[in-house]
């Protein structure tokens, strides 16, 4: 067995406000260390996904994808009252229960990728309680393809070992096996240095022999490098809304909770040499292959008399030309508009695009029946006759000796780009239409994250930190102004950078500042650390996303909770 280690217990800057890994420094240092293959578990999400995988495909490493999820102690339908602070582990109720527990989840095939999708979907959709949650029947309905750990201190099987129960704990481990499959689940031994981890050691290790299961060596990984610890600690504020002088806000044990190399994993768990090979074996078992560049457009449905969406689409144009150019077009052999439709309805119908423009148009179409505005259409759908005979744009492209091929070009092959502009008093409407018409399964808003920039990063930083509001203030101050909402990053504040030269000279201040000004050294360092990072995840203003087959079977989806005065949950539109 080669002296490698793989991480499959990876949080990215995805677990919002607790991961402080950004995906590209995660990659580069498994790359450098000459890991095969690194996992991503973000909590309770699938946020970073996509990403990671692209990113990890391009340094030549193996993604493999997972997730850390949250787990009901018993059914989803359970509400537990909490009982003081929600700690990372679920905190306490009154039943003396957490309101969740940590379960990690690996996909080793395309099914297993989908299992995945579908766990996190039920998570939000039928579990959401505080944290998206899922339970034993949920888990067994959606096993294959799925490898499992019995997870870290926050997991179940630990949870009831801190409790002096082994013989619960065994229990739960027992049903992790029965649901996935003896050679599917992995007895996780984790070493932060944390007291805890050395108490249940012992026991995971009796619970690996009684149940035959094999050992996995794992590393927590919520930040890249040791010395980003203190970065991280000020993550951990911003999420509970503390300052780091508070003693008694939670925080994470030790700073162990980084990427370590392949020697520091074994060197750690030298005494198991076995659980470090079970990571290798898990790398080499996982193989999930994510498709790109092939759109898979919904099925408009065309009227019986048509035998095809070309056909029905053609008849629509020719409709559509009568009426936009009148005696102009007079649908004939050397008629420059009919040739010019023949043209652009050949590259549509050979790139597939055909439903496309019968959705939009059926969009538009609607909007306009209910007195709904709609923009005449913006960017290089301008150039498209096709879209102009249909009413989507009103701009003459003949008139205007608009180019077709700057919107759609046979050689470059993409989906079409048509900017849309509806009264944003109606969207609601327009999206319960879609969603009447294509199904509820198919139709979601789209999520979007917003990072904490550098000027945002510096006044949080310095909240959390404990200084006085001026000095962020006074720091964000002396940085370059932003331009048509371009911000300098922080990098490039102190040290020149290409593309930045201007800016590096505007900041002579904010060097001045760090040099010399009490505490903004230490500001603007944990500033660094949390500049970028995903803050939060909302719902785009107008982007909606139509799906052939049901959303799940390509993508994670979630109701968008907002927060009610029991500390329940209630769904406010739906986003993927």
């Amino acid at each position: 067995m080669p002296d490698s280690f793989v991480h499959l217990h990876v949080h990215t800057e995805y677990s919002m406000l607790d991961g402080a890994s950004r995906i590209s420094d995660l990659v580069s240092k498994a790359k450098q260390d000459g890991q095969p293959a690194i996992g991503i578990t973000d909590h309770g999400n699938m946020y970073g996904t996509i990403e990671f995988y692209k990113e990890c495909v391009k340094a030549g490493i193996k993604p493999i994808l997972g997730i850390e999820a949250y787990m009901a102690h018993e059914n989803v339908a359970d509400r537990p009252t909490r009982r003081g602070i929600v700690d990372d582990s679920g905190g306490e109720t009154s039943s003396g229960q957490k309101l969740y527990y940590h379960l990690t989840l690996l996909a080793k095939n395309n099914s297993g990728y989908k299992n995945l999708i579908q766990l996190s979907s039920r998570s939000f959709l039928e579990g959401y309680y505080y944290k998206p949650r899922v339970d034993w029947n949920i888990l067994s309905e959606h096993a294959e393809g799925l490898i499992a750990t019995t997870g870290c201190l926050g997991s179940q099987v630990n949870q009831f070992l801190l409790n002096d129960n082994y013989d619960e704990a065994l229990k739960r481990a027992g049903k992790l096996r029965e649901i996935f499959g003896k050679e599917n689940l992995f007895v996780e031994l984790q070493d932060h240095g944390i007291a805890a981890q050395k108490q249940t050691m012992p026991e995971l290790l009796e619970i690996a022999k009684t149940l035959d299961l094999s050992l996995l060596a794992t590393n927590d990984c919520h930040y890249t490098n040791r010395d980003d610890a203190h970065a991280h600690d000020a993550l951990l504020c911003l999420q509970t809304g503390s300052e780091m002088q508070d003693e008694n806000r939670f925080r994470f044990e030790g700073e162990e909770h980084f990427m370590k190399t392949a020697q520091e994993m074994r060197e750690r768990f030298k005494q198991w040499p076995e659980a470090c090979d079970s990571s290798l074996d898990i790398g080499d078992a996982c193989n999930v292959e994510i498709g790109f560049g092939e759109p898979k457009l919904p099925h408009f449905p065309v009227p019986s008399q048509y035998s095809t969406q070309d056909e029905y689409l053609k008849e629509l144009v020719i409709d559509g030309a009568k009426k936009r150019w009148g005696t102009k077009f007079n649908n004939s052999t050397g008629d420059p508009i009919k040739d010019r439709l023949e043209y652009e309805l050949k590259i549509i119908s050979d790139m597939g695009f055909s439903a496309y423009f019968l959705i939009i148009w059926d969009l538009v179409k609607y909007a306009k029946s209910q007195n709904i505005r709609v923009g005449p259409g913006r960017g290089s759908a301008a150039g498209c006759c096709v879209a102009y005979s249909l009413g989507i744009t009103e701009v003459d492209p003949i008139k205007y000796n608009l180019l077709f091929e700057r919107f759609l070009n046979p050689a470059r092959r993409q989906m079409p780009d048509i900017d849309l502009d509806f009264d944003s008093r109606y969207r609601e409407e327009l999206i319960r239409y879609l969603s009447d018409k294509y199904g509820y399964d198919h139709v979601a808003q789209i999520i979007t994250f917003s990072k904490l920039k550098a000027r945002a990063a510096v006044r949080d930083a310095a909240r959390v930190l404990g200084h006085k509001y001026s000095l962020g203030d006074q720091l964000v101050e002396a940085m370059p102004p932003m331009v048509m909402g371009r911000t300098t990053p922080l990098a490039a504040c102190l040290e020149e950078q290409d593309g930045y030269f201007e800016d590096y000279k505007k900041a002579a201040g904010f060097r001045e500042h760090y040099e010399n000004t009490e505490g903004a050294k230490e500001v603007i360092d944990v500033a660094m650390g949390l500049e970028n990072l995903c803050r939060q995840d909302s719902i785009h203003a107008a982007a909606v996303v139509i799906t052939a087959e049901p959303l799940t079977e390509y993508l994670p989806i979630q109701q968008k909770p907002t927060s009610s005065s029991n500390g329940t949950e209630n769904s406010n539109g739906t986003i993927s």
